[in-house]
Formats: structure tokens, C-alpha cells, sequence
């Protein structure tokens, strides 16, 4: 496999367990009902079979944020592990119908836009 090919998987099932891990996260919290610091609430949240997703999702991430380090540079590497701000926007559009805003636009615009560059001037330099 190439190296441009192990990142573009790698990069992208990052991406999606890190999506899948907040919008599971929502799911739980809308089951648990309206948040209240409480103990009733805590249960709600923990007896929610979409916490138990976020926690795999979270696993997930993790070995593959590891297995992607030890061959990606750091720079470009921690950039793109913010794409999931831009997937989650674009998800919670779909799902929940959240709203988009030129704010929101632009800012996921400069997300992607960091980490074009960031990849372009790692590539220019040969440290990939």
C-alpha cells in the first residue's frame, strides 16, 4: 500500500469513528432527557446503548490516531484529526437539524484549508 493511500484510509476511518463517537455522544444525551446535574440523569445517560458506542468510538479513534503516528508527521497528522469539527457540522445538519451559518461555513472553510496547507508544505519539504 502507498503511503498516500495508508493515510487516506487511516485519515479517513479517523474521521468517521471520531464523528461517530460525537454523534453518539448527542444520541445519548437527547435519550437521558433534558441535562440535569444529577444521579437520575448520569443513570439515563449510562443505560443508553449510544454511550456505549461513544466509548467504542473513542477506542477506535484511539488505535487508529496510534497506528497513524507512527507513520504520519505530527504537524498534518494532528491538523487532520480535527476534520471530524466539519463532519460533525455537516452530520448534525442532517440528523438533528441543526443549523448552518456563514460563521460556521467559513470556519469549517479554514479547518480544511489548514490542513490542506499543512499537507501541501510537508509534502514540499519531503518529511512525510
Amino acid at each position: 500500500m502507498t503511503r498516500g493511500r495508508f493515510y487516506l484510509l487511516g485519515f479517513g476511518a479517523l474521521v468517521l469513528v471520531d464523528t461517530w463517537t460525537q454523534v453518539s455522544f448527542k444520541l445519548a444525551s437527547h435519550g437521558a432527557g433534558e441535562f440535569v446535574p444529577s444521579l437520575m440523569w448520569i443513570r439515563a445517560a449510562a443505560a443508553s446503548l449510544w454511550l456505549y458506542g461513544a466509548v467504542a468510538g473513542y477506542l477506535a479513534a484511539f488505535i487508529t490516531w496510534m497506528t497513524l503516528l507512527e507513520h504520519a508527521p505530527i504537524g498534518p497528522a494532528f491538523a487532520a484529526s480535527h476534520l471530524e469539527v466539519v463532519t460533525v457540522l455537516i452530520v448534525s445538519v442532517a440528523l438533528f437539524g441543526e443549523m448552518l451559518s456563514p460563521v460556521k461555513l467559513a470556519g469549517a472553510a479554514c479547518i480544511v484549508s489548514g490542513i490542506v496547507l499543512l499537507s501541501i508544505s510537508e509534502s514540499k519539504h519531503g518529511h512525510a
